[in-house]
């Protein structure tokens, strides 16, 4: 049988490739600390589960494929409290923020065409783009500079005739990296003087730990043809299973394309719109506990890794992850080896690898993405393992 050109250039995910190998570990007794995956432990508010609890319609029917008004409402007042006016007609509600990425590079790259994302960047981008026959051209970054690419000679440098997009996470996963006002407005101002789209991947805007107000592309009026954001319940909410996102331009054209991609899915799920629409009712209180929270895990990870010899780790501004080189020969390799080889009284630990994470090929093959998700104490003893198994690993290989 004979399958896609564009599907073959795909990878798996490296934040789940290894979870046979886990589930075998397991199956041996070993508990494993897991700081692969971005999934928060945080509860997801009350507020999600009282709406479902509450919906009493007799039919649980199709949304409008735009999305349900309830939700865009919801969406609309809370970027209205971060001083972003959008119209209604704006806000396309999508199945999570993979969904509006993708509806997003369906609508705006052909084959042959490039988009520019500062690498290490999230590796799911790389299916996505190559689902549509395009590719993503890095912009590249070190881990010596905290895996800085706010650089406008840096940028302009990577455009060519192939070029229409310029994407970026902000805060990065997985650096953590934030941007600040001025370096947005360099990026937005790059992105008109070269008539590219630039979509802001911004599903942890509330995840910033230096007292920095909320941001967002979208505060930039004047480039309102060329900025898309993407958002999401998932993070924000500690409601990755909802699978709620949206998708926000004021260019009308993009608009009327990406509405037939969302009609071609007719809907996204009714319930889950109605609970997250609620979600958007929880207080300041709960973003401010929150962020106290992951402040105390970074803080706690950044130290752990600075106590490991060899180690290259720049503290990040937000999200909840951070890239780190190690003094391993190989990433990939060694996370097979503490799965197989390894434990300390039956424990044992998981991260993401970080080749998968960048473009340029040979890049990242002796760093890690960190996803700081576990509480306190179990972070720790994560932390803890890593560095034994770095230690025994390097006395043995």
């Amino acid at each position: 049988m004979r399958f896609s050109s564009k599907v073959q250039k795909c990878g798996l995910s490296p934040m789940r490739k290894f979870h046979p190998f886990a589930v075998a570990a397991e199956a041996k007794g070993k508990k494993i600390y897991h700081l692969n995956i971005g999934q928060p432990d945080v509860k997801t508010p009350p507020a999600f589960f009282d709406a479902i609890k509450k919906f009493e319609q007799p039919v649980l029917a199709y949304a409008p494929s735009p999305g349900l008004p309830v939700l865009i409402d919801a969406i609309q007042d809370y970027y209205d409290k971060l001083n972003m006016h959008f119209d209604k007609s704006e806000i396309l509600i999508t199945t999570g923020g993979s969904e509006a990425l993708a509806i997003v590079l369906q609508c705006i790259l052909d084959d042959g065409d490039e988009i520019l994302i500062p690498e290490p960047f999230y590796p799911n981008y790389n299916t996505m783009t190559r689902t549509c026959g395009a590719s993503i051209h890095p912009i590249p970054t070190s881990p010596e500079e905290g895996y800085h690419y706010a650089d406008r000679a840096k940028i302009e440098k990577e455009i060519n005739e192939h070029t229409r997009a310029i994407m970026v996470t902000n805060p990065g996963n997985p650096t953590g990296v934030v941007l600040t006002k001025e370096e947005m407005r360099m990026i937005v101002d790059v992105a008109k003087e070269h008539d590219l789209f630039l979509i802001g991947d911004e599903a942890y805007r509330e995840f910033v730990y230096g007292g920095e107000a909320l941001q967002s592309f979208g505060e930039f009026d004047d480039a309102k043809d060329n900025v898309i954001v993407v958002d999401t319940v998932s993070k924000r909410f500690s409601a990755c299973g909802a699978r709620i996102g949206c998708l926000i331009t004021r260019n009308k054209e993009l608009l009327g394309q990406a509405m037939k991609y969302c009609q071609s899915r007719l809907s996204v799920a009714t319930l889950d719109q109605i609970a997250s629409a609620n979600l958007y009712t929880v207080g300041p209180e709960y973003f401010a506990a929150v962020r106290e929270e992951y402040k105390k895990r970074r803080d706690t990870v950044v130290a752990k890794l600075a106590e490991i010899p060899g180690v290259q780790c720049k503290c990040p501004g937000g999200a909840f992850y951070l890239m780190a080189a190690l003094p391993v020969d190989d990433a990939d390799k060694f996370q097979m080896w503490l799965l197989e080889e390894f434990d300390d009284n039956g424990d044992t630990v998981m991260f993401a690898p970080g080749e998968p994470f960048y473009g340029t090929p040979g890049k990242g093959k002796n760093e890690i993405r960190i996803a700081y998700v576990l509480e306190q104490e179990k972070l720790e003893r994560a932390m803890d393992l890593l560095a034994l198994g770095i230690k025994k690993y390097n006395e043995t290989h």
